[in-house]
């Protein structure tokens, strides 16, 4: 093994061309991807994002009382910031709500049981960083895509018309 002197001694001016080109490269990479960043993390595959013209608390809420006027169950509400500030960390408002209808989702479990791992289903609303709020959930064909699952056990998995409603 060599040692450090040695090993200096062996590097050349061109290693050094190397590793400037190589550092001039990822900083490029950096300059090409980051204007990039938000267009990625904001729409993902299978995921509908629309803005919401309610603050997060309200969006919630609107969706939350449409979803109970139809019997829906709702199993879980998440108010992720407050969680956050108990963990001593800071984020915008963002609160997540788990709902479902067994009734609905059984025969897409019975169908396909690793579909559960999208149900119950769930939508997300956030403020990002110009104080718009966003709502996003699955979308329901990628959800019938992903499991291989027939269009009739999916059919109650379209939130997007209730979304429409209550957010347009």
């Amino acid at each position: 093994m060599l040692n450090e002197k040695q090993d200096s001694s062996l590097k050349t001016p061109a290693d050094s061309d190397r590793r400037s080109f190589i550092k001039q490269a990822v900083a490029a990479c950096f300059f090409v991807v980051l204007p990039f960043k938000d267009m990625v993390m904001s729409n993902p595959t299978g995921v509908t994002v629309r803005k919401s013209q309610y603050s997060v608390k309200e969006t919630i809420n609107r969706l939350q009382a449409a979803l109970e006027q139809h019997n829906i169950t709702i199993y879980a509400r998440i108010d992720q910031q407050a969680e956050l500030q108990k963990a001593g960390q800071a984020i915008a408002p963002l609160e997540y709500l788990l709902f479902g209808n067994p009734k609905a989702g059984g025969p897409v479990m019975i169908e396909n049981p690793m579909a559960a791992l999208d149900l119950p289903l769930k939508v997300i609303a956030w403020q990002d960083e110009h104080a718009v709020v966003h709502i996003a959930y699955n979308d329901a064909s990628y959800i019938k895509n992903r499991y291989a699952l027939s269009t009739g056990v999916t059919a109650p998995l379209a939130i997007d018309e209730l979304i429409s409603k209550l957010f347009s």
